[in-house]
């Protein structure tokens, strides 16, 4: 096999929840049905490793110092909202129900897999904390390095003096009882209001 051919597949292969086959379809796909489709994945890539960075404020993905969430003065200032993810903050953007700040800890505890409180970014929280938040809401996954980091993040806030809220848990809207999962309805009742 080409070490380029080689190279590519590896390249994909970094990409999560591809392996190796995965990077060799895409691979060989690309190159026999649209290279230039290539080309412009090639061009994007490149462009977005060398042009973004981190927005100081909040820690997302962004082109500029302060991006564009941060710089918007119509939103409420003093309400933040922790995610683990860039795309965890989309999602609730898309959601069209949130109109506070966000902070993003690109990541999750995982003591096993080296990602402490240092790694993580929590003491960059911490001093965002301190510029005139009232409320922070938790918006961390509901997985179990979810649940660490989010009683990390709310200590940190009881620490601070500053009230800290979770992300509320139940049945999806639109879903049938019987089709849910045991666990989303025992959360559910426990956290009913």
């Amino acid at each position: 096999m080409a070490s380029s051919l080689s190279a590519l597949i590896e390249a994909l292969r970094r990409l999560p929840g591809v392996g190796a086959k995965s990077a060799q379809r895409m691979a060989y796909h690309l190159l026999q049905h649209d290279r230039q489709g290539a080309l412009v994945l090639a061009d994007a890539l490149h462009a977005a490793a060398q042009q973004l960075g981190h927005c100081e404020r909040c820690h997302t993905f962004s082109e500029t110092a302060l991006c564009d969430i941060c710089s918007d003065t119509t939103r409420e200032q003093r309400l933040l909202c922790v995610v683990e993810t860039p795309a965890d903050q989309a999602a609730l953007e898309r959601s069209a129900s949130y109109r506070g700040l966000y902070f993003v800890l690109m990541g999750r505890l995982s003591p096993l897999d080296g990602v402490g409180w240092r790694e993580l970014g929590l003491p960059l929280l911490k001093d965002r904390l301190v510029d005139g938040v009232d409320e922070v809401i938790v918006a961390t996954n509901f997985t179990a390095e979810g649940e660490v980091t989010a009683q990390a993040v709310v200590q940190l806030c009881g620490a601070q003096g500053i009230k800290a809220t979770r992300l509320a848990r139940g049945v999806p809207v639109g879903s049938e009882l019987e089709y849910v999962d045991l666990g989303t309805i025992a959360h559910a009742l426990m956290d009913r209001r």
